[in-house]
């Protein structure tokens, strides 16, 4: 399975030749207009920078899908969406791995969600704040999932994101430097047997 970071906190996820777009964006700072295409959009809630379905070309359905996807209801702000509203994580699997895409998730998890997540093969994780857990918050959620790899979204980094972000480089100071990996592109290809780590992609300008 292929994870294409496209910026934000949008991905593109593939298996069997099938592609799924998590949460398009526009009007980001730093980010060019999205042009994708995919066979299935995905967003977690109804604001800008995550359901821009214009920025997304729907492919026609000549393959079968081969992924299940769930969802779980949670909220954009940590007073049960009287702020922000919900928000919808969503739970992708195929090829016998799980990714987890948590929106703008706006506070901590409860035991019963965390556990419905626990173990994911991936976990894409907002850290930002303002809009969001922040990094410690995310590390807290990462620590009670532990997923397999972390990729964190929805930060400020350089010229790119909201101003009113936290810097990645917060979160990724939680962390031990032999944790994080660079990757030198945008996708991670993900396996069984990756080895625990916080996966940062290069954004594809």
């Amino acid at each position: 399975m292929d994870i294409t970071w496209l910026g934000h906190a949008c991905f593109l996820i593939r298996a069997g030749g099938y592609d799924i777009v998590l949460d398009p964006y526009t009007d980001v700072p730093g980010y060019r207009p999205l042009q994708e295409s995919a066979q299935q959009v995905l967003c977690s809630h109804h604001h800008f920078d995550h359901d821009y379905l214009e920025g997304v070309t729907l492919l026609p359905a000549t393959m079968e899908n081969p992924f299940t996807v769930e969802t779980m209801d949670t909220f954009h702000d940590d007073c049960e969406g009287a702020l922000r509203g919900e928000n919808r994580v969503h739970i992708l699997r195929a090829e016998g791995l799980t990714v987890v895409h948590l929106g703008d998730l706006g506070h901590s998890l409860t035991k019963e969600q965390a556990a419905r997540l626990h173990g994911c093969d991936a976990l894409l994780l907002p850290v930002g704040g303002t809009y969001t857990i922040g990094p410690e918050e995310a590390r807290q959620a990462a620590e009670t999932i532990a997923p397999r790899v972390i990729v964190p979204m929805h930060y400020r980094r350089g010229g790119l994101g909201f101003a009113e972000l936290a810097p990645l480089e917060e979160f990724l100071a939680l962390y031990e430097p032999e944790q994080v990996h660079f990757l030198t592109g945008d996708t991670l290809t993900l396996t069984k047997n990756m080895e625990k780590q916080v996966a940062v992609p290069l954004y594809r300008a």
